[in-house]
């Protein structure tokens, strides 16, 4: 067996017999190792914690304080417990050797001492104590790089996840937009047509009007077939509810022009730049679009939008990403008025939209009376890809992609509360700059 060299190791002598130490440190002088030496457990405690000798010879019986009470001490404190002892002694007992194994000891040394044993078992536990010390250094190498792997294979995983969010979120965008925008081209053309010859076709029945009126005013009357078919045309009544049509008529191609309008101001793809613009325009919008889930169906009664706006100044925002959020929060809010009529077909379904503004910009909070959020996962929501809604019904990232909208973007904050007794509140900052 190959051993560490003696002068690579320090031993702390202990025993209040001055003959008995004497002898032991000359021996081990002599063989090469560096000894330092205690006659008293309180000694031998303090220099082991300020020296930290690579082992510790240790006398059982001593006075005031034994080897046991030392033995426990020194395992006891974190600074010397690595240390072995050995602990030197006369006692044959097995009950004393097994009391001081269960402190700790490593090994026992019979008095009187048998030079090449002690030697031997010296070494031996040397040995054991420096591979344990290299082990311990590996462990905590190893400790450390599987710490940093761990560390990297997080980063990289934030990173392709928040890589990911950005490909979905711009791809949705621009097949939204590019969707949006042809849906509004398609169906302004038409509209406009239509719009425009409203007016032309006002004019020229009010110039039917005026002929028919001439005609009438030359007295000529009609006789029997004639007058007839002129009976049945029931003038009269076409004269008086024609413009009703043509007015309504007018009332609903404006109707169809304003959603265009809408359309197009909720997808805004055509904006790189920060636009300051009227935040109350992009939810109206939304709601606009949202109308057909908004209105009651076969489970559930009208949802009622309470629009609580206050008087906000122009908002320099990314107009087309910022209408996303408020599509992702609204539509959530509708999901969970869904969901909450099917256990509550009884309950008033309400969603309140309030803005204000503030010293550090724009507030807007989307709250509604669902069921709210379980505490459990309120700390989850905002993570990539997590959902409670069944499969084919939310993908995860809606509000993964309105954080990173608001807080990457926009330089704001986007957090959740919940609304006493039950509901729930997305408060979203926009800062005024």
């Amino acid at each position: 067996m190959t051993f560490l060299e003696p002068e690579q190791n320090t031993i702390l002598a202990v025993d209040d017999n001055p003959a008995n130490l004497g002898l032991l440190s000359d021996f081990l002088y002599g063989v090469g190792f560096e000894v330092l030496t205690a006659r008293s457990g309180a000694v031998a405690i303090e220099r082991a914690q300020y020296t930290q000798p690579d082992l510790i010879l240790l006398d059982v019986m001593m006075p005031e304080m034994d080897g046991f009470e030392v033995c426990r001490q020194l395992k006891a404190n974190p600074e010397t417990a690595a240390i072995p002892i050995i602990f030197m002694t006369a006692l044959a007992d097995v009950s004393n050797k097994s009391k001081g194994f269960e402190l700790g000891a490593v090994d026992y040394i019979t008095k009187p001492f048998h030079q090449e044993e002690v030697l031997m078992r010296i070494q031996l536990h040397l040995r054991l104590y420096h591979l344990n010390r290299q082990v311990e250094a590996q462990n905590e190498v190893l400790e450390q790089r599987v710490k940093e792997r761990t560390q990297a294979l997080e980063t990289a995983l934030e990173t392709l996840q928040s890589a990911q969010v950005q490909l979905v979120q711009s791809e949705k965008m621009s097949s939204l937009g590019e969707l949006v925008t042809g849906i509004a081209h398609e169906i302004n053309n038409p509209v406009n047509f239509i719009y425009g010859n409203l007016t032309h076709v006002e004019g020229y029945f009010q110039n039917l009007l005026a002929a028919i009126a001439l005609y009438q005013n030359t007295g000529v009357t009609l006789q029997g077939a004639e007058a007839e078919q002129l009976a049945d045309l029931d003038l009269g009544f076409v004269t008086e509810d024609l413009p009703k049509l043509l007015a309504s008529m007018q009332v609903g191609a404006d109707r169809i022009r304003q959603i265009v309008l809408g359309l197009r101001n909720f997808a805004r793809t055509d904006e790189s730049q920060r636009q300051a613009i009227n935040i109350h325009d992009g939810l109206d919008s939304t709601l606009m679009l949202l109308q057909s889930r908004i209105k009651a169906g076969p489970k559930r009664g009208a949802i009622a939008i309470t629009k609580d706006y206050g008087s906000l100044p122009p908002c320099p925002v990314y107009a087309g990403p910022l209408n996303q959020v408020w599509m992702n929060l609204l539509s959530n809010a509708i999901d969970a008025l869904d969901d909450w009529a099917l256990t509550n077909p009884q309950a008033d379904l309400i969603i309140v939209i309030r803005t204000e503004a503030t010293p550090q910009g724009i507030k807007v909070a989307i709250c509604d009376n669902g069921p709210g959020i379980p505490p459990e996962i309120a700390n989850e929501i905002f993570n990539p890809f997590f959902t409670t809604k069944p499969v084919n019904r939310g993908t995860g990232l809606g509000l993964s992609i309105s954080r990173q909208i608001i807080q990457d973007l926009h330089g704001g904050s986007l957090t959740y509360q919940f609304q006493a007794p039950h509901g729930t509140a997305f408060v979203i900052y926009l800062p005024e700059s």
